[in-house]
């Protein structure tokens, strides 16, 4: 991922250093596990862990290179480091195990390490998202379908769902977090040929990790396929408010608007506009991350035992998704410290299509008058096609209108433009999407 999209811990997590580091602690902890049988001397492991606080990025490259393999670049690496100091490190370094042992159980702490810090991004973003529902509880705007004004809502409705969103990708990433908590230390084909389940077990155990039940020489990828679904949802939750947002901050609508500092520029041509570009950038990096799963999903389809087809495209694909998704949280903070609600251009709008939004509260009440159902709709549309173009209000169409008044009184029909029948539930809604 570009420098640009990168927060520092997060990118630390996805750097080749810290790889490499990840790497060398399944072997720190083989050989732990290998002491006692093999007579590997506790000091010959504290000088493998000196040699770790060092960085043996390049020399390994540099092995690679040589090589043409990665794991022997690290193992070449190190052993030229320890082979007078620590022999027996040296001689028992990678003993018994294959790449994918070192490689798929060090993948599988960067990615538990990154989807804790995407599950600290989510709990930030929800928090400010249970705020400003429970702020606007009672703030009126119109509800949309289609795009069209539809019937009344609260913005705290709108954000209480965009909180239930929250709280259910919460649980995925949990879910997911456990998901991918496996390793492996069985060996060529997984088959445990050459060292014990019960190694596996104390080597995993000390890092955190829980044995893959049938690993075959990588850890299956469906794993990594459930796991990187869970990113793919957080990124359309964050673009489904990024979206909203866009939409009511139109010209036309400005219900709602981004943050716009002081000093910022809109455009390089028009220095009026105020552009959503916060937004516009939350959902660009959502469709990148969506654009990953049909490739996530392609590497569960490995050749026998292994291939290394998923490799290459894992290098990509798995830190620019936890990268990109851990700024676009950040990012969506900062949306919502900032968001500007325009509660009186709410109303506004909500008032502008002259009482249209009111229209199946009249239908119900002609039903209960005694009218069947289509009837009742076709004179309420009848009516609501008058004020669509322009004949007045959605009242004062059905108030002259003999067919409608002979069956609900004056008072009656007012009580059906009221709007705080529509709010009844706002507070039950709230409870259901976390926010009370």
């Amino acid at each position: 991922m570009i420098e640009r999209y990168t927060r520092p811990e997060m990118g630390r997590i996805w750097s080749d250093e810290h790889r490499l580091t990840a790497m060398l602690r399944v072997e720190e902890e083989l050989l732990k596990a290998l002491a006692p049988k093999k007579g590997i001397p506790a000091a010959e492991l504290k000088t493998l862990k000196r040699l770790m606080e060092k960085s043996l990025l390049e020399a390994s490259r540099t092995k690679e290179g040589a090589a043409g393999h990665e794991i022997i670049g690290m193992i070449s690496a190190v052993a030229g480091e320890l082979k007078q100091s620590a022999p027996k490190v040296d001689r028992y370094l990678h003993f018994g195990i294959t790449s994918s042992d070192v490689l798929d159980t060090a993948l599988a702490l960067q990615l538990r390490d990154s989807a804790g810090l995407l599950i600290e991004g989510w709990e930030a973003v929800a928090r400010r998202l249970k705020a400003l529902a429970r702020k606007h509880e009672r703030t009126w705007m119109v509800g949309r379908t289609h795009g069209v004004h539809a019937e009344p809502i609260t913005f705290g409705i709108k954000v209480a769902g965009w909180h239930a969103e929250a709280l259910r990708c919460l649980k995925r990433l949990r879910a997911a977090r456990d998901t991918i908590s496996y390793g492996q230390i069985s060996g060529a084909v997984g088959a445990f040929t050459q060292l014990s389940t019960e190694v596996e077990a104390e080597v995993l155990d000390a890092l955190g990790l829980r044995p893959e039940p049938v690993s075959t020489q990588v850890i299956p990828r469906d794993r990594h396929a459930d796991y990187f679904h869970a990113l793919v949802l957080s990124a359309c939750a964050i673009e489904r408010v990024a979206l909203e947002i866009r939409h009511l901050q139109k010209t036309e609508i400005l219900e709602l608007e981004e943050p716009f500092s002081e000093g910022q520029k809109g455009s390089s041509a028009m220095p009026h506009k105020r552009n959503p570009v916060l937004c516009e950038n939350l959902c660009g990096l959502a469709r990148l991350i969506r654009g990953y799963e049909a490739t996530v999903t392609e590497n569960c389809l490995l050749w026998h035992e292994r291939d290394i087809s998923h490799s290459s495209n894992e290098r990509i694909v798995l830190p620019d998704a936890h990268i990109a998704l851990d700024f676009m949280l950040d990012r969506l903070a900062k949306v919502l410290d900032g968001l500007q609600v325009y509660p009186e251009r709410m109303k506004k709008n909500l008032e502008s299509s002259h009482g249209l939004v009111f229209s199946q509260k009249v239908l119900l009440r002609l039903i209960d008058a005694g009218l069947g159902r289509l009837e009742a709709y076709d004179l309420v549309q009848r009516n609501a096609m008058k004020t669509w173009k322009g004949a007045g209000s959605l009242r004062q169409t059905l108030g002259a209108d003999a067919e409608v008044t002979k069956r609900l009184s004056a008072k009656e029909l007012d009580a059906c433009f009221s709007l705080e029948p529509y709010g009844a539930a706002s507070r039950e809604i709230l409870k259901r999407g976390g926010c009370l």
